[in-house]
């Protein structure tokens, strides 16, 4: 009996790499080695390759040492790797679920002000949430009188883009803003203001949605504010674990910690060893573990078949856990570049796990 098939679903410029030995910071070897430690065969595709009248899809498949592009039958239990935003595709991969596909972290593109409102509800993990409002002007007054640093980012953007930094000065306040979203982008501009607004800010919260947020009183290394990337997933038992954690420190010139915008990553025990010894290590993990993990049980309840996500936590000097944000498609090579190789690759075989569990249970674990 050949092992079922288990769908990646990936986006336009990975599949076109996957021929080439060429996936960017995807390692998809690991699904292929995880698939035949549980059992099933991954299979790579995009939206669009899908023919959802007869149920088939032409996929990538490991063949050897290459891959062959086959017309399987659409698997029944599909993982996401994609980022689509247009209200067409939500509708596709709406079409697949009504023929009884699974398709976990289907959604993984959430607004910040949304998982914000989630997390709101719940009276344990409140106090541990930043000060959010949506960014309108006269929310900008509003938290200007009550914090000295702000921090004003989109709500639809990944790994530091177009995040903005806003902070109290003797007599003045000092915008800090990068001169374009681009990735790329590395030059960051600065303004001072008092009474009227910079044109530029204006320009930018009316032209998308923004939030703006109390920036948080972070622990810092070498004098420079850190977070935790927490990589949290459901894996062979369908239950949420935590698979890795590691520390993202800002750079010297900048005020974010994404790696993408020239942040480093170190390990937390590094970190504590070296500027806060007087804390308990394991006391520390455990509760940004339990904290972790409180976090995405309850995004699941109102989010459905999210598996797969990756959080940023931060700690205060005295080790309390602060929620940044949640990615819903996790950028894994920080643990690579932290040298956590194992953690890495435990983040690849844990989905193929999950999706094994789901293939055996036949129906979804929402």
């Amino acid at each position: 009996m050949t092992n079922p098939y288990v769908g990646i679903l990936v986006n336009d410029s990975l599949y076109a790499g996957i021929p080439l030995g060429n996936t960017q910071y995807e390692a998809i070897q690991f699904y292929d080695e995880a698939g035949k430690q549980y059992g099933v065969t991954p299979c790579y595709f995009r939206i669009q390759d899908v023919q959802i009248e007869t149920m088939k899809v032409h996929a990538y498949v490991k063949d050897g040492l290459n891959f062959e592009q086959l017309w399987l039958d659409l698997p029944k239990v599909i993982h996401n790797r994609a980022v689509y935003l247009d209200q067409a595709s939500y509708q596709k991969l709406e079409a697949w679920a009504q023929h009884g596909i699974i398709l976990f972290n289907r959604w993984n593109r959430y607004s910040k002000l949304r998982i914000h409102d989630i997390l709101l509800k719940n009276d344990s993990i409140r106090p541990h949430l930043p000060g959010t409002y949506p960014a309108t002007m006269k929310n900008m007054k509003i938290m200007m009188s009550a914090y000295d640093s702000l921090i004003i980012k989109p709500t639809n953007s990944s790994i530091g883009r177009g995040v903005m930094k806003m902070d109290r000065l003797a007599r003045s306040w000092q915008l800090i803003y990068p001169a374009s979203m681009k990735l790329s982008n590395k030059i960051y501009r600065t303004v001072r203001f008092r009474q009227y607004f910079p044109l530029t800010l204006r320009h930018k919260i009316q032209s998308r949605t923004y939030m703006i947020q109390q920036r948080l009183p972070l622990a810092t290394f070498e004098g420079r504010p850190f977070d935790l990337r927490i990589s949290a997933q459901r894996g062979a038992t369908g239950e949420w674990g935590i698979t890795g954690i590691v520390a993202k420190v800002a750079s010297r010139k900048l005020f974010l910690t994404n790696v993408a915008q020239g942040g480093e990553v170190r390990t937390l025990p590094d970190i504590l060893t070296a500027e806060y010894p007087q804390l308990d290590l394991k006391h520390v993990l455990s509760q940004i573990t339990d904290f972790s993990l409180l976090v995405a049980r309850h995004l699941s309840t109102e989010l459905p078949y999210l598996a797969d996500v990756g959080l940023d936590v931060g700690i205060t000097k005295d080790g309390f856990p602060l929620f940044i944000e949640c990615n819903g498609k996790d950028q894994r090579y920080s643990f690579l570049e932290a040298d956590l190789q194992d953690i890495w690759k435990a983040t690849y075989y844990n989905p193929i796990a999950y999706a094994k569990f789901l293939l055996d249970r036949g129906a979804p674990a929402l």
